[in-house]
């Protein structure tokens, strides 16, 4: 789904139009709630405080609109520019020039860790308490590592022991003791042989009580292309023989969250039909499993919604053959009717083409209360859709209880330029120990922190 145009060069006439076009759609869209139809929109209609509902009533028809090919020009970040947040925030730079800053993720002790999954390097910075500028920087770890993208420490709690970095190809460890910059040791293969073309982002996740540790991987395809037509000894045997929904071939351990102990033994697929998450996280009011996951391509602007979704143990979520619930892709028709009625349907639905990647609970007491147990997602755009989407970071909202009401709000806007130019693309969101907000994004290679009140 992710594709992007190297940086050129943007003109300030350019860039001063297009913001002032954006302040007035911003004016007048801020605080609106939107639904059916309304609520598809494109980047110009982005503001702080614009609610989005979808529900699976909404969907299109496959094919209501061409499957476009919009890929993002991108611009370097404009002097002066910061992104936009709601009222009474403020949004500071942390560091720039990062060759590809993806996911992130704080210590215990605080400090941020960075997978420069280009690079092949994670970084760490050390920032204090209430500010915004690193004291000290490092690079942590480069050896066996491939497209690294999720971290996770281990054991969970104030004193881990070592640094799990998810390859794109497996799961390596590092030693780590509080306040490292650097690590410890030499690397574990922890896990290998996981196939690391198209969909890499692979993110890892350690239950509460540290026995377990979700793994998860993308599909390798858009919607199963080289998949063989049938495993070998026909799809009924698979299937009494396999997870619900388990794919095979070329597709098999893919599209799934896998489950392993903490050594990466015992391996057992968790969950299947999950295209492509790419960002995981527990949901700190019930331990449950969260996933943002980015659909399948090339059915129409507007078609199939991306989504957030609790991950329940067993569950099938679609891919390839159904889209949320019960909705057959044409290009399958008929390959799998013994799965129709046992499709999970998403918790969160997002518009088409946003491509969440990151996902990070709010627990902090900064913001105010009303952002306590909700949710921030990055997206990071996508070149499938003709009027331009994502490109921002949204909320997410849940209720008393901890579920999720289905709305999500714009967060932190102003990442797109014009139709055809973009400086920023949200990546990952971490929330520091002081309650502020960070954000990742990979188009100009900076990272932000987003701060409530002096």
């Amino acid at each position: 789904m992710l594709k992007f145009i190297p940086i050129v060069a943007i003109s300030m006439s350019a860039f001063l139009a297009a913001g002032a076009a954006a302040n007035a759609q911003s004016g007048a869209a801020s605080g609106q709630v939107l639904s059916g139809d309304a609520a598809f929109g494109d980047w110009s209609k982005d503001a702080p405080g614009v609610t989005r509902h979808f529900t699976v009533d909404d969907l299109p028809k496959p094919g209501a609109t061409p499957s476009a090919s919009n890929s993002a020009h991108g611009v370097p970040l404009p002097d002066g520019l910061t992104p936009k947040v709601p009222d009474g925030f403020k949004v500071e730079l942390v560091a720039q020039g990062i060759k590809n800053p993806r996911a992130i993720r704080f210590a215990p002790n605080g400090d941020l860790f960075v997978a420069n999954s280009a690079a092949n390097e994670v970084r760490v910075y050390r920032i204090a308490e209430g500010s915004a500028k690193p004291t000290e920087e490092g690079v942590f770890a480069t050896d066996k590592l491939n497209q690294p993208y999720g971290i996770a420490f281990y054991p969970p709690g104030d004193n881990p022991e070592w640094v799990y970095v998810a390859n794109a190809d497996g799961l390596v460890r590092f030693p780590y003791k509080s306040g490292d910059l650097k690590a410890g040791g030499a690397p574990e293969v922890i896990l290998e042989g996981i196939p690391p073309n198209h969909h890499w982002t692979r993110d890892v996740v350690f239950s509460p009580d540290g026995k377990t540790l979700y793994f998860s991987v993308g599909s390798g395809s858009n919607v199963a292309e080289d998949m063989a037509p049938e495993p070998e000894g026909g799809v009924e045997a698979w299937a009494k023989d396999h997870a619900l929904g388990a794919t095979w071939g070329s597709e098999e351990r893919r599209a799934d969250v896998l489950a392993f102990d903490p050594d990466g033994k015992n391996e057992r697929v968790f969950a299947t039909g999950l295209r492509n998450c790419s960002g995981m996280t527990l949901q700190p009011q019930t331990n449950a499993l969260w996933c943002v996951v980015n659909e399948r391509d090339a059915l129409g602007d507007n078609l199939p919604f991306d989504y957030a979704t609790s991950v329940k143990e067993g569950a099938f979520y679609g891919w390839p053959w159904y889209y949320i619930g019960d909705h057959e892709d044409p290009r399958l028709a008929g390959k799998r009717p013994d799965l129709k009625g046992q499709v999970t349907v998403p918790d969160v639905l997002f518009a088409a083409h946003s491509a969440p990647l990151n996902i990070a609970f709010y627990e902090g007491d900064q913001f105010p209360a009303e952002y306590k147990g909700n949710a921030f997602v990055a997206m990071h755009g996508s070149w499938n859709r003709a009027p331009r989407g994502g490109y921002k970071v949204v909320r997410l909202l849940f209720d008393a209880d901890g579920k999720p009401t289905g709305e999500y709000q714009d967060f932190m806007t102003g990442f797109v330029i014009s139709n055809d130019e973009v400086w920023g693309r949200p990546v990952g969101v971490a929330v520091a120990k002081d309650g502020s907000l960070f954000v990742s994004e990979d188009g100009s290679g900076t990272i932000w922190r987003v701060s409530y009140g002096k």
